[in-house]
């Protein structure tokens, strides 16, 4: 059925106006005025906001950890995802050495198969760099929409690949027209770290932090970008953490390298003081990279409004801590690692962003969707509002006053890692290719309409002009 969306304000990462919307078969099929209501469902969207849905490059979901899987599924984590007003997601597909890219691949569709209720892509991790890996590569970037590759330079004898692995999988990247993700930290001397506190009897979760300074991070940060300029290839660093890291990112872009960075929510809003909690409750807190001393949080909000850091990912990797994190009792290392952070990502962003000064709306567009629709080979299908577009759409009320917690959340897991944290604006109803998933506060969607979406190749989408652009600014 059509449907005319009425009365809100249209917000791109370029734009902002007062418009309607026209939805037929899934997509945008016109914006203007006084369009015609004729045999189309008419949403009065008066007083919000009108965003695209939102892309969360970095999840996830049923994913393997430590002895244990994370506690939200497709279904659960896409769930909380789109009350958050996220309509797409890019799930990490975790490879073994030895076996076939294809079939961790072939795993991940398993995983979500008949769960998911929004969109969702792959990422694939490269663990190691052989003849069948170089094989297999130009089939998964070519044929199977997989562009984007994640290296591990921590977590050493588990994920952890060697410089030699990381140097080779950007040539391959550079050849293929993928882009290269690291998970930017120095495994090695982690590792080192980590082993003398426990031989000293270091032990509560805040040792995880301690033993992860953010110099290992801007180390290994700075460490991947010139590789990248080496390999004349591309880069993505996720999850960056602290000041030290975003000046390496800057400090790489200014030299014309072609790197990109995200942050996320937990890093702009939560400190190390919240791994000192007492009775174990610092572990809720343990990821990484670790929280960081608070005075980095402006440094991250700067770099986001400046343009040096240029996405949001949640880096949604959620353990119950009654039955999972507990593991880790006695010894930080098997805490397992991640956090809840899908639901509250846009809601943070929104909250601490725009409504405090830091961000404009339409820097806030282009971190939570417009940016990772381009960098990841979904624009403009995804990640903005024109015609053509998928009618992933979001109303967006800005003044909605609420605390976010654990009991109003939409996740499985059994805590927030934002419990008790008050924050204005909310998503009030949620399309995803023109049906609701949430309407007007209520999950209306059904699993398995999420649709696994084949991404185009790095860059191949944007012109080599507004490529260029994008890495200047």
């Amino acid at each position: 059925m059509k449907k005319l969306i009425k009365n809100g304000t249209i917000v791109t990462a370029a734009d902002v106006y007062e418009a309607e919307i026209l939805i037929e078969d899934g997509v945008i099929s016109a914006i203007g005025h006084d369009l015609s209501s004729q045999n189309a469902e008419v949403i009065d969207a008066n007083g919000c906001y009108i965003f695209p849905g939102g892309i969360d490059p970095h999840t996830h979901l049923d994913m393997p950890f430590g002895g244990t899987v994370t506690k939200d599924d497709f279904e659960t984590g896409t769930m909380g995802a789109a009350f958050g007003g996220t309509t797409t997601i890019i799930d990490f597909c975790l490879t073994t050495k030895g076996e076939p890219l294809k079939k961790a691949l072939s795993e991940w569709h398993e995983k979500a198969k008949g769960k998911a209720v929004i969109d969702y892509g792959f990422h694939l991790m490269i663990g190691e760099i052989n003849e069948e890996v170089l094989n297999e590569l130009p089939d998964v970037v070519e044929n199977e929409g997989v562009t984007s590759l994640k290296v591990f330079m921590a977590y050493k004898n588990v994920f952890q690949a060697d410089d030699a692995t990381l140097y080779r999988t950007m040539l391959a990247a550079k050849e293929h027209g993928a882009l290269v993700m690291v998970h930017a930290e120095n495994g090695d001397v982690i590792d080192y770290l980590t082993t003398k506190a426990l031989e000293e009897g270091k032990t509560d979760p805040i040792y995880h932090a301690l033993t992860r300074p953010p110099e290992v991070e801007g180390e290994a940060t700075g460490r991947a970008a010139r590789l990248a300029g080496l390999t004349d290839s591309q880069l993505y660093v996720v999850h960056v953490s602290c000041a030290d890291a975003a000046e390496r990112i800057a400090e790489a872009r200014r030299k014309g390298i072609d790197v990109w960075g995200e942050t996320c929510p937990q890093y702009l809003v939560l400190d190390q003081t919240y791994l000192e909690k007492p009775d174990f409750e610092g572990a809720k807190y343990v990821w990484s990279p670790p929280l960081r001393d608070k005075w980095n949080q402006e440094e991250l909000w700067t770099a986001l409004k400046n343009g040096n850091l240029q996405t949001i990912g949640s880096d949604q990797c959620s353990f119950d801590f009654h039955g999972q994190k507990d593991l880790g009792k006695g010894d930080f290392t098997k805490i397992p690692n991640g956090g809840p952070i899908i639901e509250d990502r846009m809601t943070i962003l929104f909250s601490e962003g725009v409504k405090k000064g830091r961000i404009s709306l339409n820097q806030f567009v282009d971190l939570t969707s417009t940016r990772a629709a381009k960098l990841f080979g979904l624009f403009p299908q995804k990640g903005t509002i024109a015609v053509g577009s998928d009618a992933d759409i979001v109303l967006y009320d800005p003044n909605a006053e609420r605390t976010l917690s654990a009991q109003t959340h939409h996740l499985a897991v059994d805590y927030s890692a934002f419990e008790g944290m008050k924050v204005t604006g909310e998503a009030v109803s949620v399309l995803s290719r023109g049906e609701f998933v949430v309407k007007d506060k209520q999950f209306v969607g059904k699993p398995g309409t999420g649709r696994f979406i084949k991404r185009a190749k790095y860059g191949q989408l944007t012109s080599s002009k507004d490529a260029a652009k994008q890495t200047s600014n």
